[in-house]
């Protein structure tokens, strides 16, 4: 790796862990520089504003998650599976980068929006899609409720996941492949047991009560 390359690498890690606090709007330039012991004048030989830095963060935070998604065998995976797959994999890149897990999601309206920036916009709606799938799979299998619109449903459930790197770290003894079943159980089966106060064995939900 160039010491270019390790600069800018550090550039966006200082850039990242302070967007996710304060916004990229309310960062100074200048607390990124003395992040990484430069000058500020110094950060635009590698970027050109504060904007193109959250741009390639976004960017990074959604190629990790596509490829991620793209390494699912959904083709043998029943839409059930295939739901929690995704949710492990989106809490395992969020554990991984929270810093810049927050930073997309605080632009993704922006980086929508704006044209020069059509790359990440065509990986998040490549990522929705792939949510969108298996939802629908999941209604047309009988799986899934059919009276909630798929979208609603992966809203729901996406953005609660993604507020658990306010409070869920990644060495917690409470793993993220629980925590991936334990949204997929909740968000599918609820969390009430039934009147007998039992719940299914394989934790996928209420068990029923014995005729």
């Amino acid at each position: 790796m160039t010491e270019s390359t390790t600069r800018r690498r550090e550039i966006l890690d200082a850039a990242a862990e302070l967007f996710a606090g304060k916004g990229v709007g309310a960062t100074p330039i200048r607390e990124i520089a003395d992040r990484v012991g430069v000058v500020p004048g110094a950060l635009y030989h590698h970027f050109p504003s504060k904007q193109a830095m959250a741009d390639e963060l976004a960017a990074e935070y959604l190629d990790n998650l596509r490829t991620r998604y793209r390494s699912i065998d959904a083709r043998n995976l029943d839409p059930r599976s295939r739901l929690r797959a995704i949710v492990n994999a989106s809490l395992a890149a969020a554990q991984e980068n929270p810093h810049a897990t927050a930073v997309y999601q605080d632009e993704l309206s922006r980086l929508r929006d704006a044209s020069p920036h059509a790359r990440a916009g065509d990986l998040a709606d490549e990522i929705k899609q792939t949510w969108l799938e298996t939802i629908e799979d999941g209604k047309r299998q009988g799986t899934f409720r059919s009276d909630l619109p798929a979208d609603v449903f992966r809203r729901l459930i996406r953005d609660s996941m993604w507020l658990s790197i306010k409070w869920h770290e990644a060495d917690d003894a409470y793993p993220t492949a629980r925590l991936a079943e334990d949204y997929v159980s909740i968000f599918l089966d609820g969390f009430a047991v039934d009147g007998s106060g039992a719940h299914r064995a394989d934790g996928r939900g209420p068990a029923r009560a014995a005729a």
